[in-house]
């Protein structure tokens, strides 16, 4: 077994993670009346999970993998990333709006760690912004509605929302947007302190995302505002646009979170997304983004660094979140969207989500003949159903040789390797070694005995994956690498 980390932050829920982690929560911890936000399951050296074997014994994550390399994540991976879980799993729970972050890419995160290493900064300092030296992706696949602002809309789209607020500030970033530059190093008056927070690779941007830098910085550096949120409202009142009345939402819903907070307005400039259950979104390093509401599967780099810039107490790294900031517009990005090839599998109740990275993917699935399927799964199936069934052909490796974290989320279900087996409830999470084999995940009998249908939950066998026949059924994620 595989015991999460649970992680406390004021915009946790106060019943969604309690609920669903009873069995591996202290008594104070379910019944203390305060917010939880994340559960890990973590080879993160600052915050390990442990892992507990049948005869009771125990250790941690890393002190495992740190001694048995090979066997924990294999040669592949080990050799890839070295001897660690190069993959962070989290269930997360949001009431209220997280902070407005951004996450470092590799040099940045190498930079950043090392200079605050030297100047001495505790790791559990409030001023710490890096943890370690990784950059960091992030993916979330949605258990439940799922509201979140995710990289910068088309300019078009700011221009639209930012003019219907009669305020000051909006004004002002209106302002940022639409002052065009002749040629490369020229600042419109008013926005040289923007311009001179820029990265050295502004010099080769287009001056579109210039204009983005601008107004962005102009949010997220003005003073207190009293008046903004009654101006959203006021505006938010007339919109017609769809995908302008959710980023409205959204900045209401932030703007209540964190009165006079003037960064709210950076919400109006990200691209809204509404997921519902197995809908998801990917979050490559540098993407502005926030998450709003609700609980979702969130999978990372083996990293906890985070750079903020507004909707937060903690501390905010303004200088260093400008130097990583991705300007460039552009639609979410959904791992689980089949129309490059290689992204996404679909066979019954189960769907695999493969971002352009290396060091994680997950799968999401349903086992039992009560499993109802989801509305993302019948439309990639609908829209893609031939090429993926050709796609699932020829992938017969991809369940042997690494490391997995199989959780399941509701009901039942049997996870067997080929050298072992455990029925999990919700909740309860086992961590597979590489050595372990292949992995199946199937429904469980009324008697605990497994049913009929065993198939690797990658969904790369062929086989009828994700459709189960037992009497008790349940869902269930995978956490895994790519390579």
């Amino acid at each position: 077994m595989i015991h999460p980390v649970p992680k406390r932050y004021a915009w946790g829920s106060y019943s969604r993670l309690q609920s669903l982690f009873a069995d591996e929560l202290p008594e104070q911890t379910l019944h203390d009346g305060k917010p939880l936000a994340e559960m890990w399951f973590s080879g993160h050296p600052q915050s390990p999970s442990l892992l507990e074997a049948l005869d009771g014994s125990s250790a941690t994550v890393t002190q495992m993998i740190r001694e048995h390399p090979e066997d924990m994540v294999g040669s592949r991976v080990s050799e890839q990333f070295g001897p660690e879980l190069p993959f962070l799993f989290k269930i997360i729970a949001a009431r209220i709006p997280l902070s407005l972050q951004v996450h470092p890419v590799d040099f940045e995160a190498r930079a950043g760690f090392n200079a605050q290493n030297a100047q001495g900064i505790a790791m559990d300092a409030p001023e710490r912004s890096f943890h370690d030296a990784e950059a960091k992706s992030e993916m979330v696949v949605a258990l439940e509605p799922f509201h979140a602002s995710v990289g910068f809309g088309t300019v078009r789209f700011m221009l639209r929302n930012l003019s219907m607020v009669g305020h000051p500030l909006a004004a002002r970033m209106v302002e940022a947007l639409t002052e065009r530059t002749m040629r490369i190093g020229q600042t419109p008056e008013g926005f040289e302190q923007a311009d001179a927070m820029m990265p050295v690779s502004s010099m080769v941007w287009p001056d579109s995302r210039r204009r983005i830098f601008r107004a962005f910085y102009t949010a997220i550096t003005a003073p207190t505002t009293d008046d903004l949120q009654a101006q959203l409202r006021y505006a938010s009142l007339r919109v017609s646009d769809p995908a302008s009345r959710l980023a409205f939402r959204h900045a209401l819903a932030a703007a209540e979170a964190f009165p006079g907070d003037p960064s709210v307005l950076t919400l109006l400039m990200l691209n809204p997304v509404c997921l519902q259950e197995g809908e998801s979104v990917f979050i490559p390093a540098g993407a502005p983004h926030a998450y709003i509401h609700g609980t979702a599967a969130e999978i990372m780099n083996n990293s906890d660094n985070v750079l903020r810039a507004g909707m937060t107490v903690k501390h905010k790294d303004i200088p260093r979140l400008l130097h990583t900031l991705n300007c460039q517009p552009g639609a979410p990005v959904d791992p689980a969207d089949a129309r490059f090839g290689d992204m996404a599998t679909r066979d019954g109740n189960l769907i695999v989500y493969r971002p352009h990275i290396d060091e994680f993917m997950l799968t999401y699935g349903t086992t039992g003949q009560h499993a109802q399927a989801w509305p993302v799964v019948d439309r990639v199936h609908r829209r893609y159903g031939a090429l993926l069934r050709q796609l699932t052909l020829g992938r017969v490796d991809q369940g042997r040789n690494k490391p997995r974290i199989v959780l399941c989320t509701q009901g039942s279900v049997r996870c067997s390797s080929e050298r072992d087996s455990r029925v999990l409830s919700a909740g309860h999470a086992v961590f597979v070694p590489a050595c372990e084999g292949w992995v199946t995940v199937e429904s469980v009998g009324d008697d605990g005995e497994r049913q009929d249908g065993q198939d690797d939950p990658s969904g790369q066998d062929g086989g009828e994956a994700g459709r189960y026949g037992g009497q008790i059924g349940g869902s269930f994620l995978m956490a895994t690498t790519q390579v």
